[in-house]
Formats: C-alpha cells, structure tokens, sequence
C-alpha cells in the first residue's frame, strides 16, 4: 500500500527558506527513486526534483542551486530544502515515487498524497 505524506509548506516572504518533508513507507523508499512534483495554481502538476536510491540528485532548471532534495531510509522520509524562495514557488508540493521517462522525470504510481501548501509573498 502506497502512503505518502507531505508536510512542512507554509507561508514565507520571498528569499526565505522551508523544509517540506514526506514521510513514505519503507517498501517504497528501498524500491524506488523519490521526487518532489508540484502543482501552481491554474497549471499542471510538474517535477522539481529526484534522488536516486544511490543518492544522486537531479533538479528542475527553475530549481537548479536553490533546492535540495535529501532522503533518510531510516527514517523512511524525503525532504525538499527550499532557499531563497521566489513568489513563482507558490504550488502545492508533493512527493512521489519518481522515474526518468522520456520526456523527463514522472511519478511511477499514479497515487498522490494531499501535497503541502507553499505560499510565497512578496
């Protein structure tokens, strides 16, 4: 059974900082890479970023040097460092299962958790 659960979202003042994190269950941490998707307001669900299960890391160009994504299979947890925070990463984040599919980086399961909320203000 798939379990997903993102928290940490809030609302922060443009170049502020937050940590989401995600708590999935073990199964899925070992079996998969993990990504961080998001959904802007009147826009489509998109990748932000990916780890390996070899803890390689891959990041969106919108992203790229402002985000870091981490895992801890101890603790069966992703998280999502967010700096320097601009009012265009405004989007409910969420976590899923990730896979490199040929348009780029994709959930593997269709199954989505209720997200975190990220507001950023200017």
């Amino acid at each position: 059974q798939v379990q997903l659960v993102e928290s940490g979202g809030g609302l922060v003042q443009a170049g502020e900082s937050l940590r989401l994190s995600c708590a999935a269950n073990g199964r899925i941490l070992s079996s998969y890479a993990m990504g961080w998707f998001r959904r802007a307001p009147g826009k489509e669900r998109e990748y932000v970023a990916a780890i390996t299960q070899s803890d390689i890391t891959y990041y969106s160009d919108s992203v790229e040097g402002r985000f870091a994504i981490s895992r801890d299979n101890a603790k069966n947890a992703v998280y999502l460092q967010m700096n320097s925070l601009k009012l265009e990463d405004t989007a409910v984040y969420y976590c899923n299962t990730a896979r490199r599919g040929p348009w780029g980086w994709e959930s593997v399961f269709d199954y989505w958790g209720q997200g975190t909320q990220v507001t950023v203000s200017s």
